[in-house]
């Protein structure tokens, strides 16, 4: 391949940020994420952090109209209101402008979020809420490590909608220690009754340096047989698909026009700002991993972008995300898309994969690209496989 695959130099500015917020009431068995237990934490100093990077960061890279926020974590919903009130004006300072349906997501842990403090949520801007609600089995959740139970999260939703925030969605998971098929059919049931928006289903990873991790490798970790495994995801599809719920991308069902616009903007391989300890940015095609400990990343917001790790992604690169992420989201990859991104055809550089996949019956062409096959949607890891290190073209 030769270096006429370039850098593609039309790059608008960034109109997704997300932010994240590393502080947890205790750390659960299964989460790799860049977390710390809040007991003790100097939450004011790194607001104050956060606020410089704000700063540092749109001085470098003017924003766009910002369409959508996400505030992850950790769970942000442990600041406290006065907390909460000052990240969200600091938010708010740094990126002024945004579209009239701007989606404003963070995340919430159910017994986190009185009414005091969702109501300065909304104040504050935010409109969409993900509560990470895992399982509806108390005997699941204590396994999991999670020290919510199933009273909080009725009670979370019920103040989230009285504090006017209706567009809700919780996650839950499958393959869990000790999960039944019976068990998850029931949460999904339980799920379906609260009559949300949106629902995001993953199956349980076992990462490195989690509990679950340690349990696993002593033989220690009862996880579900493969075959139940991928009956609980064929259930879960089913029953989603039933209840009027479009499977828009691998792990996530929403009521038609619900789907989470910040997940999108990834899926479709397009720029977003990441602001934070640990946090991930990508920005005119580099890509930016910030410093993860608290302490250090307070430090180094005072000399300037608290980097840990910068690189421009190369342009084959770049492409195989583009197809990795984009074929995540059931509509699929776009040609068009594509070659704006890239100023090459989507069919020139991958011509072998994309025969092979749709020989297979693993993917099947649209009016503008192409799609994972109902089939394909099982085995969407070994399909997104084929297209690293494929490019076919030396153009």
């Amino acid at each position: 391949m030769t270096a006429s695959i370039h850098k593609h130099e039309h790059s608008p500015a960034p109109q997704a940020v997300y932010l994240h917020i590393p502080f947890c009431t205790n750390k659960c068995f299964y989460c790799d994420f860049n977390s710390y237990v809040l007991k003790d934490q100097p939450v004011m100093e790194y607001l104050y952090a956060l606020e410089r990077e704000m700063e540092h960061t749109v001085k470098l890279h003017p924003p766009g109209q910002i369409k959508t926020i996400f505030v992850g974590g950790g769970t942000p919903t442990t600041l406290n209101p006065k907390e909460m009130e000052y990240f969200l004006k600091s938010i708010r300072t740094y990126f002024p402008n945004w579209s009239e349906d701007i989606e404003f997501s963070m995340e919430a842990n159910p017994g986190t979020t009185d009414y005091e403090k969702l109501s300065v949520m909304k104040e504050g801007g935010v409109n969409r809420l993900s509560f990470g609600v895992q399982a509806f089995q108390n005997e699941l959740l204590t396994g999991i490590g999670r020290i919510h139970n199933t009273d909080d999260v009725y009670r979370s939703i019920e103040n989230a909608r009285k504090a006017g925030l209706d567009n809700l969605s919780i996650d839950l998971m499958f393959g869990l220690p000790n999960q039944t098929v019976d068990m998850l059919n029931e949460s999904v049931s339980r799920a379906l009754e609260l009559g949300l928006p949106h629902y995001s289903i993953y199956s349980l990873k076992v990462e490195e340096n989690t509990l679950f991790h340690t349990l696993y490798q002593k033989n220690q970790l009862p996880l579900p047989h493969e075959d139940d495994e991928l009956e609980m995801y064929l259930l879960l599809m089913r029953r989603m698909k039933e209840a009027g719920y479009e499977q828009y991308e691998i792990s996530n069902f929403a009521k038609p026009g619900m789907g989470s616009k910040h997940n999108m903007t990834y899926w479709r391989n397009e720029d977003y700002y990441g602001l934070g300890a640990g946090a991930h940015g990508y920005v005119t095609r580099e890509r930016h991993m910030n410093i993860k400990g608290i302490t250090p990343y307070v430090e180094a917001t005072r000399n300037g972008l608290p980097r840990l790790d910068s690189c421009e992604v190369p342009a084959a690169e770049a492409m195989e995300d583009f197809l990795m992420v984009g074929l995540r989201m059931l509509e699929g990859v776009s040609k068009s898309r594509f070659e704006a991104q890239f100023g090459h055809p989507l069919e020139d550089m991958f011509t072998v994969p994309l025969g092979k996949m749709l020989n297979a019956g693993l993917i099947e062409a649209t009016q503008d690209g192409y799609r994972l096959s109902e089939r394909g949607i099982l085995f969407g890891n070994d399909v997104f496989a084929e297209f690293i290190g494929s490019i076919t073209v030396n153009s």
